[in-house]
């Protein structure tokens, strides 16, 4: 009982809440079973990093804001035109990432745009890496309440910034004021280069002025950031 207390604060100590709530029944089965010690360590080693790795993985996908959970899997590549299913295996790498490169998904609603870049994120999430959704609508309200209270910075720093993997949807569903084209651009010079980023749009190129107030300086310099080092896929097919 004294050695059953030791092991349980000592467990406490280290935060191996696993160990601690399985060491009897693997120090029972590795009796019967005569494991050595060193196997015995192991997998009570190789459960708290399981269960460790899941929690993590609960988090980030909590964290990363998806409406819904769509996976490649779930994609039907039979149902579209102009989606590779080769590019998308290859990205589904998630070396985009690593080089901080840019996926833009453009086409009509209800082509898998959105299915895609989810699906591209929450993989992402598996392999532990912080990624977040959001639609541009709620990225400028964010934004711009963020710039009312005074921590547009923090704003930027927490919510732009620290993902590794932003992902932005619906960008051209609604027309933006001069203030929202500057907001957007922040947060696209900001993460240029350093950052990864899928957007999905229903607009060509040739229609985002539009989109920023008609301000075609803003729009050149948020589509020269966008472009340079970017996947373009364009989605064709019926909603």
């Amino acid at each position: 009982m004294e050695l059953d207390n030791s092991i349980e604060a000592l467990c406490k100590e280290l935060k191996l809440s696993s160990v601690q709530e399985s060491y009897h029944h693997i120090a029972a089965t590795a009796s019967k079973e005569h494991w050595q010690y060193a196997q015995f360590l192991e997998e009570l080693l190789r459960l708290e990093t399981n269960n460790r790795l899941g929690r993590s993985k609960y988090v980030l996908t909590k964290l990363a804001g998806f409406p819904v959970i769509k996976t490649l899997e779930q994609f039907d590549f039979n149902f579209t035109v102009g989606v590779n299913r080769r590019q998308i295996e290859e990205l589904s790498t998630l070396e985009f990432i690593k080089r901080n490169e840019n996926i833009i998904l453009l086409g009509h609603s209800g082509v898998g745009k959105t299915h895609l870049a989810i699906a591209l994120a929450y993989q992402a999430v598996q392999k532990r890496i912080k990624a977040r959704f959001i639609t541009v609508a709620d990225l400028i309200l964010q934004m711009s309440n963020a710039k009312k209270e005074k921590r547009y910075d923090s704003f930027i720093r927490q919510a732009i910034m620290a993902p590794a993997l932003l992902v932005i949807d619906e960008i051209g569903y609604f027309p933006m004021s001069k203030e929202d084209a500057h907001h957007f651009f922040q947060v696209i010079s900001k993460r240029y280069e350093r950052g990864a980023t899928i957007v999905t749009s229903n607009l060509v190129f040739s229609q985002w002025s539009g989109i920023f107030a008609n301000d075609k300086v803003v729009t050149t310099a948020i589509l020269d950031r966008l472009l340079h080092h970017s996947h373009i896929i364009n989605i064709l097919g019926d909603s």
